[in-house]
């Protein structure tokens, strides 16, 4: 379950971070279309001076001032492609941290526990592999399990594994050993019950 949460609590920063990238990103829009028009009349004033410098005699002086506007434009066509890039790069550093602050900060909490679950889990496998008695899990499960678990068990939990009463044994160990994510070998088909001992 906990492993659960951390990767919906990971997709939905992601996701976050993704919204974040799409709304800055839409603050150039404007200016995007700002340039894309821009560059489409400067490109229509050099096909007019273009055409006016075939005019005899007159030609050079009238292409000048479309020269000089088209100049302008194209001035103006290279600032916004810098302000969308530098809106573009604002974007992406700002959905990066709003998606990876809060998963960076679950991460440290959870991946020292998870690695600690899983050194706990493979040190209980290798006694089970080994054929270990149960009552090393049962004991455990006396130290681990809330009070409430253990009185489904039995009403005596503690006399009962004292007196290695094999059904409270086992149900004591069923518990460690699913709180450690675990099946006794041979009982899988009961694990699926673990209360019906009391």
């Amino acid at each position: 379950m906990g492993d659960l949460l951390v990767v919906c609590w990971v997709v939905g920063w992601v996701w976050a971070g993704v919204v974040v990238h799409r709304v800055i990103a839409h603050l150039a829009d404007p200016i995007r279309q700002t340039a894309n028009t821009s560059g489409s009349i400067a490109s229509q004033l050099r096909e007019a001076s273009s055409q006016l410098g075939r005019v005899p005699a007159v030609g050079d002086q009238l292409m000048r001032p479309f020269d000089r506007m088209a100049g302008d434009l194209d001035g103006l066509v290279a600032q916004a492609h810098q302000q969308v890039a530098m809106i573009g790069s604002v974007a992406t550093v700002l959905g990066l941290v709003t998606a990876l602050a809060p998963i960076a900060l679950v991460l440290t909490w959870w991946v020292p526990r998870r690695v600690a679950f899983v050194r706990n889990a493979s040190a209980a496998q290798r006694f089970i592999d080994a054929d270990a008695d149960l009552d090393l899990f049962a004991l455990r499960a006396l130290a681990h399990q809330p009070m409430p678990q253990l009185a489904k068990v039995s009403a005596d939990p503690m006399g009962d594994w004292r007196r290695r009463d094999p059904r409270v044994v086992e149900a004591l160990a069923r518990l460690e050993l699913d709180r450690l994510g675990m099946v006794m070998p041979g009982r899988a088909e009961a694990s699926a019950a673990p209360d019906e001992v009391g």
